[in-house]
Protein backbone atom coordinates (compact mmCIF):
# COMPACT_ATOMS: atom_id res chain seq x y z
CA UNK A 1 0.00 0.00 0.00
CA UNK A 2 1.03 3.36 -0.90
CA UNK A 3 0.35 6.33 1.68
CA UNK A 4 0.29 10.00 0.91
CA UNK A 5 -0.48 13.29 3.06
CA UNK A 6 -1.40 15.99 0.91
CA UNK A 7 -3.06 19.23 0.89
CA UNK A 8 -3.78 20.57 3.86
CA UNK A 9 -2.93 17.34 5.67
CA UNK A 10 -5.17 15.07 4.37
CA UNK A 11 -4.49 11.45 4.10
CA UNK A 12 -4.16 9.24 0.91
CA UNK A 13 -4.11 5.89 -0.58
CA UNK A 14 -1.93 5.96 -4.02
CA UNK A 15 -3.99 3.36 -6.12
CA UNK A 16 -4.08 2.89 -9.89
CA UNK A 17 -1.92 5.60 -9.81
CA UNK A 18 -4.21 8.24 -8.15
CA UNK A 19 -4.97 9.28 -4.99
CA UNK A 20 -8.08 8.27 -2.68
CA UNK A 21 -8.70 10.38 0.32
CA UNK A 22 -8.79 8.84 3.36
CA UNK A 23 -8.55 11.20 5.46
CA UNK A 24 -11.93 10.73 8.02
CA UNK A 25 -9.93 7.48 9.37
CA UNK A 26 -6.85 9.92 10.32
CA UNK A 27 -9.68 12.44 11.90
CA UNK A 28 -10.55 8.93 13.74
CA UNK A 29 -7.10 7.91 14.41
CA UNK A 30 -5.68 11.33 15.89
CA UNK A 31 -9.10 11.64 18.39
CA UNK A 32 -7.89 8.52 19.82
CA UNK A 33 -4.43 8.84 20.31
CA UNK A 34 -2.34 10.48 23.01
CA UNK A 35 -1.52 14.33 22.57
CA UNK A 36 2.08 13.44 24.26
CA UNK A 37 2.38 10.25 22.44
CA UNK A 38 5.99 10.09 20.43
CA UNK A 39 5.92 9.12 17.20
CA UNK A 40 3.00 9.55 14.66
CA UNK A 41 -0.44 8.15 15.48
CA UNK A 42 -1.25 7.04 11.98
CA UNK A 43 1.90 4.72 11.55
CA UNK A 44 1.22 3.32 14.78
CA UNK A 45 -2.18 2.49 13.90
CA UNK A 46 -1.37 1.16 10.64
CA UNK A 47 -1.45 -2.82 11.99
CA UNK A 48 -5.04 -2.35 13.25
CA UNK A 49 -6.08 0.41 10.62
CA UNK A 50 -4.60 -1.03 7.26
CA UNK A 51 -7.76 -2.93 6.21
CA UNK A 52 -10.24 0.00 6.71
CA UNK A 53 -7.78 1.81 4.99
CA UNK A 54 -7.73 0.04 1.96
CA UNK A 55 -11.62 -0.56 1.80
CA UNK A 56 -12.11 3.47 2.07
CA UNK A 57 -9.45 3.70 -0.45
CA UNK A 58 -11.44 1.29 -3.06
CA UNK A 59 -14.02 2.76 -2.72
CA UNK A 60 -13.51 6.74 -3.14
CA UNK A 61 -13.29 8.69 -6.28
CA UNK A 62 -9.60 8.79 -7.50
CA UNK A 63 -7.66 12.30 -7.57
CA UNK A 64 -5.20 12.94 -10.02
CA UNK A 65 -1.20 13.73 -8.34
CA UNK A 66 -0.88 16.34 -10.39
CA UNK A 67 -3.92 18.03 -9.19
CA UNK A 68 -2.53 18.32 -5.51
CA UNK A 69 0.48 19.14 -3.19
CA UNK A 70 2.40 16.46 -1.67
CA UNK A 71 3.26 16.72 1.62
CA UNK A 72 5.82 14.86 3.62
CA UNK A 73 4.26 10.80 4.16
CA UNK A 74 4.55 11.03 7.90
CA UNK A 75 2.77 13.83 10.09
CA UNK A 76 4.56 14.30 13.32
CA UNK A 77 7.57 11.96 13.12
CA UNK A 78 9.52 12.16 16.61
CA UNK A 79 12.86 12.39 14.97
CA UNK A 80 15.04 12.33 11.48
CA UNK A 81 18.16 10.80 11.52
CA UNK A 82 20.08 9.64 8.53
CA UNK A 83 23.52 7.83 8.43
CA UNK A 84 26.96 9.28 7.07
CA UNK A 85 28.87 7.36 4.73
CA UNK A 86 27.53 4.20 4.16
CA UNK A 87 28.30 3.51 0.27
CA UNK A 88 31.82 3.00 -0.40
CA UNK A 89 31.90 4.70 -3.52
CA UNK A 90 30.81 8.21 -1.73
CA UNK A 91 33.61 8.12 0.79
CA UNK A 92 35.92 7.75 -1.65
CA UNK A 93 34.35 10.73 -3.64
CA UNK A 94 34.34 12.67 -1.06
CA UNK A 95 37.75 12.04 0.51
CA UNK A 96 38.70 12.85 -3.26
CA UNK A 97 37.61 16.17 -2.77
CA UNK A 98 38.70 17.64 0.72
CA UNK A 99 38.46 20.88 0.37
CA UNK A 100 34.52 20.93 -0.95
CA UNK A 101 33.75 18.66 2.60
CA UNK A 102 36.30 21.20 4.62
CA UNK A 103 37.42 18.22 5.82
CA UNK A 104 41.00 20.29 4.40
CA UNK A 105 40.27 23.00 7.51
CA UNK A 106 39.75 20.42 9.96
CA UNK A 107 38.17 19.24 12.93
CA UNK A 108 38.85 15.78 11.17
CA UNK A 109 36.31 12.31 11.85
CA UNK A 110 37.03 9.43 12.09
CA UNK A 111 36.75 7.14 8.98
CA UNK A 112 33.68 4.86 9.11
CA UNK A 113 29.85 4.77 9.85
CA UNK A 114 30.92 2.77 13.00
CA UNK A 115 32.59 5.51 14.03
CA UNK A 116 30.77 8.88 12.86
CA UNK A 117 27.68 7.15 14.18
CA UNK A 118 24.24 8.09 13.21
CA UNK A 119 23.50 12.37 13.20
CA UNK A 120 19.86 14.18 13.29
CA UNK A 121 18.42 16.45 10.96
CA UNK A 122 15.92 19.27 12.46
CA UNK A 123 12.50 18.23 11.68
CA UNK A 124 12.13 21.66 10.66
CA UNK A 125 14.05 20.39 7.40
CA UNK A 126 11.39 18.15 6.71
CA UNK A 127 9.22 19.00 3.22
CA UNK A 128 7.32 17.72 1.08
CA UNK A 129 7.91 17.40 -2.91
CA UNK A 130 6.03 20.28 -3.92
CA UNK A 131 7.52 22.43 -1.09
CA UNK A 132 11.08 22.39 -3.04
CA UNK A 133 14.24 23.58 -1.16
CA UNK A 134 14.96 26.73 -0.40
CA UNK A 135 18.78 27.65 -0.41
CA UNK A 136 19.52 29.19 2.91
CA UNK A 137 23.75 30.46 2.21
CA UNK A 138 23.68 31.08 -2.07
CA UNK A 139 27.45 32.08 -1.76
CA UNK A 140 28.56 28.52 -0.70
CA UNK A 141 28.05 25.40 -2.35
CA UNK A 142 24.85 22.98 -1.48
CA UNK A 143 24.60 19.64 -2.77
CA UNK A 144 21.99 16.73 -3.11
CA UNK A 145 22.67 13.80 -2.00
CA UNK A 146 19.68 11.49 -2.74
CA UNK A 147 18.65 8.38 -0.37
CA UNK A 148 16.71 5.45 0.35
CA UNK A 149 14.53 5.95 3.82
CA UNK A 150 13.24 3.91 5.88
CA UNK A 151 9.99 4.56 8.09
CA UNK A 152 10.04 3.09 11.53
CA UNK A 153 6.82 1.48 12.58
CA UNK A 154 7.09 1.22 16.57
CA UNK A 155 8.56 1.70 19.35
CA UNK A 156 12.09 -0.18 20.18
CA UNK A 157 15.25 0.39 21.87
CA UNK A 158 18.42 -1.65 21.06
CA UNK A 159 16.85 -3.56 18.56
CA UNK A 160 18.95 -7.16 17.68
CA UNK A 161 19.72 -7.12 13.84
CA UNK A 162 17.62 -10.00 13.13
CA UNK A 163 14.89 -8.77 14.51
CA UNK A 164 14.99 -5.03 12.61
CA UNK A 165 12.54 -5.94 10.15
CA UNK A 166 9.71 -5.90 12.53
CA UNK A 167 10.04 -2.63 13.37
CA UNK A 168 9.95 -0.88 9.96
CA UNK A 169 6.74 0.23 8.54
CA UNK A 170 7.59 1.43 5.00
CA UNK A 171 9.95 3.23 2.65
CA UNK A 172 10.05 6.59 0.79
CA UNK A 173 12.98 8.68 -0.94
CA UNK A 174 14.32 11.63 0.78
CA UNK A 175 17.36 14.25 -0.22
CA UNK A 176 20.02 14.92 2.32
CA UNK A 177 20.67 18.53 1.20
CA UNK A 178 24.40 19.66 2.13
CA UNK A 179 25.59 22.75 2.89
CA UNK A 180 29.48 22.42 2.56
CA UNK A 181 31.58 23.96 5.23
CA UNK A 182 33.21 23.23 8.85
CA UNK A 183 30.29 23.16 10.71
CA UNK A 184 29.12 20.16 12.61
CA UNK A 185 27.44 17.97 10.20
CA UNK A 186 23.60 17.92 11.76
CA UNK A 187 24.09 21.82 11.66
CA UNK A 188 24.57 21.99 8.16
CA UNK A 189 22.33 19.27 6.99
CA UNK A 190 19.40 20.98 9.09
CA UNK A 191 18.36 24.29 7.49
CA UNK A 192 14.71 24.38 7.00
CA UNK A 193 13.56 22.34 3.91
CA UNK A 194 16.99 20.35 3.85
CA UNK A 195 15.23 17.03 4.33
CA UNK A 196 12.60 16.51 1.31
CA UNK A 197 10.76 13.49 1.47
CA UNK A 198 8.55 11.38 -0.71
CA UNK A 199 6.66 10.98 -2.89
CA UNK A 200 4.22 8.90 -0.72
CA UNK A 201 5.51 5.70 1.80
CA UNK A 202 4.94 2.38 0.45
CA UNK A 203 4.54 -0.15 2.69
CA UNK A 204 6.79 -2.96 4.12
CA UNK A 205 5.47 -5.50 2.55
CA UNK A 206 5.34 -3.99 -1.26
CA UNK A 207 9.22 -4.22 -1.36
CA UNK A 208 10.24 -7.51 0.93
CA UNK A 209 14.07 -7.32 0.09
CA UNK A 210 15.34 -3.39 1.40
CA UNK A 211 18.86 -4.39 0.01
CA UNK A 212 17.26 -4.81 -4.29
CA UNK A 213 16.37 -1.33 -4.66
CA UNK A 214 17.66 0.70 -7.24
CA UNK A 215 17.08 4.52 -7.38
CA UNK A 216 18.24 7.40 -8.91
CA UNK A 217 18.09 11.13 -9.12
CA UNK A 218 18.32 13.06 -12.27
CA UNK A 219 19.50 17.52 -11.84
CA UNK A 220 18.01 18.70 -15.02
CA UNK A 221 17.34 16.17 -16.75
CA UNK A 222 20.75 14.76 -16.38
CA UNK A 223 21.66 11.40 -14.52
CA UNK A 224 23.58 12.32 -11.50
CA UNK A 225 23.20 9.67 -8.60
CA UNK A 226 22.55 5.84 -10.13
CA UNK A 227 22.18 4.29 -6.77
CA UNK A 228 21.38 0.50 -5.63
CA UNK A 229 20.90 -0.44 -1.60
CA UNK A 230 22.80 -3.64 -2.40
CA UNK A 231 25.57 -0.96 -2.17
CA UNK A 232 25.33 0.03 1.21
CA UNK A 233 27.85 -1.20 3.93
CA UNK A 234 25.55 -1.10 6.68
CA UNK A 235 22.46 -1.93 5.58
CA UNK A 236 18.92 -1.70 6.80
CA UNK A 237 18.85 -4.22 9.60
CA UNK A 238 21.72 -3.63 10.55
CA UNK A 239 21.17 0.58 10.75
CA UNK A 240 17.97 0.01 12.66
CA UNK A 241 20.33 -2.26 14.90
CA UNK A 242 22.86 0.45 14.77
CA UNK A 243 20.77 3.50 15.36
CA UNK A 244 18.31 1.87 18.56
CA UNK A 245 21.73 1.71 20.40
CA UNK A 246 21.44 4.92 20.80
CA UNK A 247 17.98 6.18 20.08
CA UNK A 248 14.29 4.69 21.09
CA UNK A 249 12.62 4.91 18.04
CA UNK A 250 9.04 5.70 17.64
CA UNK A 251 6.39 5.04 14.94
CA UNK A 252 7.11 7.66 11.52
CA UNK A 253 10.72 8.21 12.79
CA UNK A 254 12.60 8.69 9.60
CA UNK A 255 15.72 6.81 8.60
CA UNK A 256 18.01 8.28 5.83
CA UNK A 257 20.37 5.43 4.91
CA UNK A 258 23.15 7.17 3.33
CA UNK A 259 24.27 9.30 0.00
CA UNK A 260 25.37 6.75 -2.70
CA UNK A 261 28.29 8.35 -4.79
CA UNK A 262 27.21 11.44 -7.84
CA UNK A 263 26.48 14.31 -5.34
CA UNK A 264 26.35 17.57 -7.02
CA UNK A 265 26.20 21.43 -6.75
CA UNK A 266 22.45 22.68 -7.11
CA UNK A 267 21.18 26.51 -7.62
CA UNK A 268 18.06 28.05 -7.20
CA UNK A 269 16.25 27.05 -10.61
CA UNK A 270 17.31 23.49 -10.33
CA UNK A 271 14.89 20.47 -10.75
CA UNK A 272 15.92 17.51 -8.87
CA UNK A 273 13.89 14.48 -9.77
CA UNK A 274 14.09 11.22 -7.48
CA UNK A 275 12.58 8.03 -8.99
CA UNK A 276 12.94 4.19 -7.89
CA UNK A 277 10.28 1.50 -9.17
CA UNK A 278 9.69 0.73 -6.09
CA UNK A 279 8.22 3.26 -4.65
CA UNK A 280 7.44 6.45 -7.08
CA UNK A 281 8.95 9.75 -8.62
CA UNK A 282 9.24 13.22 -7.37
CA UNK A 283 10.64 16.26 -8.66
CA UNK A 284 11.89 18.96 -6.49
CA UNK A 285 12.26 22.43 -7.40
CA UNK A 286 15.21 24.72 -5.70
CA UNK A 287 14.71 28.25 -5.26
CA UNK A 288 16.32 31.19 -3.58
CA UNK A 289 15.59 31.81 0.02
CA UNK A 290 13.26 35.09 0.96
Amino acid sequence: MKICRFNEDRLGVVVDGTIRDITDIQTEIRSKARYDMLGDAVIAALPEYRDRMEAAAAAAPGIAVEDVSLLPPIARQCKTMAAPVNYEAHVAEMAAQPHITGEDKGPHRPPGIQNQGIFLKANSAVVGPGEGVAIRFPDRRNDHEVEFVIIIGKTGSRIKKEDAMEYVAGYTLGLDMTVRGVEDRSFRKSCDGYAPVGPWMVTADEIPDPSAVPFTVHLNGNLQQDAHTKDLIFDVPRLIEFASEFYTIHPGDYLFTGSPPGVSEVHPGDVMHCACDLIGEMSVTVRAAE
